[in-house]
């Protein structure tokens, strides 16, 4: 009972549009037809793993494409469409280095950002009560019109109302 195996070399091919090897004397795999003579169709071929290679060949290719520019001293194409800062950037970047305690402003911005989340969940809280947004909506337009009428019906109440809201604005920003 001696076999005798016989190996044979088959013959690979490197596809153009694709990296992957793909053997070239498999054939694709015969179907299996059950014995009632009842077949189920053939599983179609996952769409979404073709999606899913070219976006990562692609992503490959960009990315080689920046090392190489790197590496000649040019800049990558998305470095060179951003290299434009919008003006209030400038703006802003200029603020930050003016100020000389970093750390005070830092604190207080996060101390701010969790003041306005935690007010949010209050007035998220306060909104599902049963009678309580409709008494307050009501006390906002009552406030609203005794504002208006005490500020802005006559000429001298609006010139004051102007006066003290630029003195206010003095006061804060400074005079420089």
């Amino acid at each position: 009972m001696a076999s005798t195996t016989t190996s044979t070399i088959t013959p690979l091919s490197l596809s153009s549009s694709s990296t992957t090897l793909i053997d070239a004397s498999k054939a694709p795999p015969p179907r299996h037809h059950s014995q009632c003579g009842v077949s189920l169709p053939p599983v179609p071929a996952a769409a979404h793993s073709l999606t899913r290679l070219t976006k990562t060949t692609a992503y490959c290719r960009k990315f080689a494409r920046n090392i190489v520019a790197m590496a000649t001293g040019e800049a990558p194409a998305e470095v060179v469409a951003t290299a434009e800062t919008p003006e209030i950037v400038k703006t802003i970047q200029q603020a930050w280095e003016k100020i000389e305690d970093k750390y005070a402003v830092t604190s207080l911005a996060v101390a701010g950002g969790v003041a306005l989340w935690g007010s949010a969940g209050m007035i998220s809280a306060i909104d599902r009560l049963p009678l309580v947004p409709g008494v307050l909506e009501l006390v906002g337009i009552g406030y609203t019109g005794w504002f208006a009428y005490q500020n802005l019906l006559n000429k001298p109440d609006r010139e004051a109302l102007i006066e003290k809201i630029k003195n206010t604005y003095k006061d804060i920003i400074g005079t420089s």
